[in-house]
């Protein structure tokens, strides 16, 4: 009969033989090619000493010679001394591919984190679908995807892409709310060679699925240098979000810099005054918000619109800006996407949004028209509306047209609109009205005449049309207000917006356009 000792002894070898369940060959494969291990992985992510591991003598009992872990490590631990549910793939073990075991594991913690009401993170470096586990692991994929739908909207959801990450295993990724990846990381639903075997066509890795072609793409929504980097981009992401959509997220430093300060006077003058005239948004945006801090998401894809967090007296809120350095701040087909998701999250978790406008409106063109303008800007539209959080505008020029509509007009929804004096509010901008009201009269114009005859009308147009004052008549605008107030301004209407509760009628889900 075994002694209490005896069973301890047998305890603790386990766990030894847990924390390296592929041995020496395991570790040999990771010193080969530089990787830490997954528990690495998770303690570099959380709070030091945090992490508490769920299934480490987990395995297959079917059997023999089956490997513990099953190739995922699970747990739980703290991010900034708050809750967070966590899994990383073990490349050591099957490749990390997904197996009975492992969905077992996997599916736990996420049910943990529905329980509990606390952010995922998943740490992805897996060889997709284990083979020799046949319908078994194409199963275990669904149980997951089931799983992710309740958390959808429910609590943050954060994927880390640190390896590979191929065929099947590209899902669960793709239907979390970020997808953060390394510089060398892969993503991929059919790699090279089958693409080549099937259709013939040859491409290379990196072109297919490198983390900087995913970004691209769409698929990837920031790509951080190294694994570190990448850690430190989700701590700081999950600072401005809340544990789960029944808490509020952290208030920091509120009532910081109560007055008008040297970095708010720069704005009076930083906005050109040609609409042709191109200028970094990111400078306004460092200026109205908390601390000159902005955490900017995609910008990798779609850099004519910016999304990103910042905090304004304290509390975050959810930017979508136009950024003129690129396409003029044109909207298209991939901006639509990127700024329609970016809301429909910040309604989830109840982040107040705040536009900041400088669009000449849709770009024209037959390839948007081919790739779907028409319907994907219909979900930036149908998803502003949607959004019942405190909704906030600033024009700091060009708002033409459909552009103007759907960056966070009155008409939309905004709650508080406001707009500098350097504004410019119309169908569209003074060269095509001009060409399309007068152009008989200016080919009539002789021709030594037409250009000066056209630049009159150009500067009428942009004086007495083209202006934020005929919109304030009306009062598709609150109010004109000075480029240096805008930081304090911000801080007044999201104050009085604090409380702003929305009553919707009951109906089981709209149809956003697809």
């Amino acid at each position: 009969m075994s002694s209490t000792a005896d069973k301890l002894a047998d305890l603790r070898q386990r766990l030894d033989v847990a924390k390296e369940p592929a041995g020496a060959a395991g570790i040999e494969k990771r010193t080969r090619k530089g990787l830490p291990s997954a528990r690495d992985r998770i303690n570099s992510l959380l709070d030091p000493g945090s992490f508490v591991e769920i299934g480490a003598l987990v395995r297959n009992p079917g059997e023999k010679d089956a490997l513990y872990g099953d190739g995922v490590v699970t747990g739980h631990g703290l991010i900034d001394g708050r809750p967070v549910a966590v899994y990383s793939h073990d490349q050591t073990v099957y490749g990390g591919t997904v197996g009975e075991m492992f969905g077992r594991k996997v599916a736990a913690i996420l049910d943990f984190a529905c329980k509990m009401g606390c952010p995922v993170v998943g740490i992805n470096d897996s060889g997709g679908a284990r083979v020799q586990e046949a319908v078994t692991s194409l199963h275990w994929y669904g149980e997951l995807g089931r799983r992710q739908e309740p958390l959808s909207g429910a609590v943050p959801q954060i994927s880390l892409v640190l390896g590979n990450c191929a065929g099947g295993a590209v899902y669960a990724p793709i239907n979390t709310d970020v997808v953060v990846a390394t510089e060398a990381a892969h993503m991929f639903v059919t790699g090279p060679k089958v693409i080549r075997e099937v259709t013939g066509e040859d491409v290379s890795l990196e072109e297919l699925g490198g983390a900087r072609s995913q970004a691209g793409y769409g698929n990837i929504h920031h790509v951080a240098p190294d694994e570190a980097a990448a850690f430190e981009w989700v701590r700081e992401y999950l600072s401005y979000l809340p544990s789960s959509c029944q808490e509020e997220p952290p208030i920091i430093n509120p009532g910081l810099e109560p007055e008008v300060t040297a970095s708010d006077l720069e704005l009076d003058d930083l906005v050109p005054n040609s609409d042709n005239a191109s200028y970094d948004m990111h400078e306004v945006l460092l200026r109205i918000f908390d601390d000159g801090n902005f955490h900017e998401i995609g910008s990798d894809t779609a850099r004519n619109v910016i999304i990103g967090f910042a905090r304004v007296d304290g509390r975050p809120v959810g930017v979508v800006a136009n950024q003129p350095m690129y396409l003029a701040g044109a909207l298209d087909a991939a901006a639509s996407d990127k700024a329609a998701h970016f809301i429909r999250m910040c309604d989830a978790f109840e982040i107040p949004l705040v536009l900041v406008v400088d669009t000449p409106g849709f770009l024209p063109g037959v390839e948007q028209e081919k790739i779907g303008v028409i319907k994907r800007g219909g979900r930036f539209l149908f998803s502003f509306v949607e959004a019942s959080v405190p909704k906030v505008t600033i024009v700091v020029r060009k708002a033409y047209g459909g552009g103007w509509a759907v960056m966070g007009s009155k008409a939309l929804g905004a709650d508080v609109y406001l707009a500098w004096p350097t504004a410019r509010i119309a169908v569209m901008g003074a060269e095509s009205a001009v060409g399309l009201m007068f152009g008989k009269q200016i080919a009539a114009t002789p021709e030594e005449q037409r250009a000066a005859v056209r630049q009159q009308m150009i500067d009428f147009y942009n004086a007495n049309v083209a202006t934020p004052w005929m919109a304030a008549e009306r009062g598709f605008i609150d109010a004109v207000i000075e480029p240096s107030a805008t930081r304090l301004e911000l801080r007044r209407a999201l104050h009085l917006l604090r409380d702003k509760k929305v009553h919707k009628p009951p109906r089981k889900h709209h149809l956003l356009p697809l």
